[in-house]
């Protein structure tokens, strides 16, 4: 349970807002996750969370694209029967790039929640 003490301060509503932003990729589908960045960005004026919630929302707008490019890979290699393991190879690096980037971005924010994380190799369009 949270201590009411520390969402009383800024740092404390900092740590847990980004923290709630950069392991919502963890909580189910990806429409779902992306609701809570949106909720966050929309409900706190926060500079520091509002910056967090928009590089979070591009992260997932960016797991949407790649996801896409990797499902029309993994058929294409699949479909034409060059190996299968190629199209494991493009999952498995899939999936490694869904779910290595919000682990750092949370340890980052454990580590000082007052700079927002950056995510890599993503485009940012919000």
């Amino acid at each position: 349970m949270v201590n009411s003490g520390d969402l009383s301060s800024s740092s404390g509503k900092r740590k847990l807002f980004s923290l709630l932003c950069h392991g919502s990729i963890f909580l189910g589908s990806l429409l779902f996750t992306s609701l809570i960045p949106l909720a966050v960005l929309l409900l706190f004026d926060d500079p520091i969370i509002k910056a967090t919630a928009k590089e979070t929302l591009n992260y997932h707008f960016n797991i949407w694209l790649y996801g896409a490019i990797t499902g029309a890979l993994a058929f294409f290699f699949t479909a034409l029967i060059i190996t299968i393991p190629v199209a494991w190879i493009i999952g498995g690096v899939f999936t490694l790039f869904t779910l290595v980037p919000p682990i750092f971005g949370i340890l980052a924010t454990l580590n000082n929640p007052n700079e927002p994380y950056r995510y890599p190799f993503i485009w940012r369009l919000i």
